[in-house]
């Protein structure tokens, strides 16, 4: 079929379909946002509860718990001792199952963070409509909650395996941290990689980076909760001048070049500040090595958040390499290549969404 002719009818019930399911999901991602800001999941995991018991519980109101409460339990999360009690009557439960994807932050299923990019990105499309039309931008301080939403999505994986299971995997990089080496992170956003580098490898100091001041205001106060901060600083500076020139056992920057405006200039900068021997690391995402049709849920996924969020951010500075979310390995070496890399190796780390790049430096 060719992209002049008609769909036939069942594929144009079908695409209408899929639409249709889409608007169902979002208002049900909704509500989900809803139960995990007003405490509600957590509520019902500690015990099941009728809606005058949970908004008792939660000093919230009894007349929206109840609506939640039925709707939770319609869209099949929430289960319901007796359809046929009084709507104050039935006793809702948080099946135990679901206590990691709904309750436990610091498990990797849990997805309220997700939840949050999903209506987060999107209400920025009033605005992103003027920057579609006009080629401008609009940056991580203009998109409000999304910083936030992005930083929360990435806690439970940097704060665990990222550093105790993937950099452990790569035996110069493990070993160097193991024997205290330095570390710098950039494009550190809420601080959450570097301060899995350091609960992980007690012996290590990681100085992070990044241009986002409220971003390294909030780094800061996460290492103090999370007990490293006599290890870690974080400092406000733009990448492309960050850091000590041949300082660093190991540079890395996690989910963030494609972001950057320059990322050349970046990557130049990461290799300056890498000591002779030590590793520069960056960890984006695994999307397909080429652009192929239909796209895989991994593809599908990074496209959104792209036409919503990293694309215009990265159109926010000019002059911009307007890279997107969608970075394949190919354009990662290319930058690297002009940053005076000499090349590329993607390291055996099996991740479902990230793929780790080693950077091989010049002469």
């Amino acid at each position: 079929m060719t992209t002049t002719e008609t769909p036939p009818v069942d594929a144009t019930t079908a695409l209408a379909e899929r639409l249709f399911e889409a608007v169902i999901t979002g208002l049900e991602l909704a509500a989900v946002h809803l139960g995990s800001e007003l405490g509600w999941y957590r509520a019902l995991a500690e015990a099941p509860a009728t809606a005058p018991e949970l908004a008792a519980r939660t000093g919230t109101a009894q007349r929206y718990a109840r609506e939640w409460l039925e709707q939770q339990a319609v869209t099949g999360i929430l289960t319901v001792d007796d359809v046929a009690a009084g709507p104050d009557e039935r006793r809702y439960a948080l099946p135990e199952a679901y206590r990691p994807v709904l309750v436990d932050r610091d498990d990797l299923a849990y997805m309220p963070p997700f939840v949050q990019q999903a209506l987060v990105f999107p209400r920025n499309v009033p605005r992103l409509l003027e920057a579609y039309r006009t080629g401008g931008g609009l940056s991580w301080a203009e998109m409000g909650e999304a910083r936030d939403a992005q930083a929360a999505g990435n806690r439970a994986y940097f704060l665990g395996p990222m550093a105790t299971r993937d950099l452990a995997s790569v035996p110069d990089v493990d070993a160097a941290l193991r024997a205290g080496g330095r570390v710098a992170d950039v494009g550190c956003g809420s601080g959450w990689s570097a301060i899995g580098i350091a609960r992980a490898y007690p012996q290590a100091r990681v100085d992070g980076f990044d241009v986002d001041e409220p971003s390294v205001e909030q780094a800061r106060r996460n290492a103090e909760e999370a007990g490293v901060a006599d290890r870690v600083r974080f400092t406000t500076v733009d990448a492309a001048t960050a850091g000590e020139q041949g300082s660093y056992d190991l540079v890395t920057a996690f989910e963030c070049v494609h972001d950057l405006a320059d990322p050349v200039a970046v990557l130049a900068a990461m290799r300056r500040m890498v000591r002779p021997g030590g590793t520069v690391l960056v960890v984006d995402e695994k999307v397909a090595e080429r652009f192929t049709v239909p796209g895989d849920a991994v593809e599908r996924l990074m496209y959104g958040f792209s036409v919503t969020c990293c694309l215009a951010d990265g159109l926010s500075t000019r002059p911009s390499a307007g890279t997107g979310t969608v970075m394949r390995p190919a354009t990662l070496e290319r930058y690297a290549r002009e940053a005076g890399f000499t090349g590329v190796d993607v390291l055996p780390v099996d991740h479902d969404t990230f793929r780790f790049y080693r950077l091989r430096p010049g002469a």
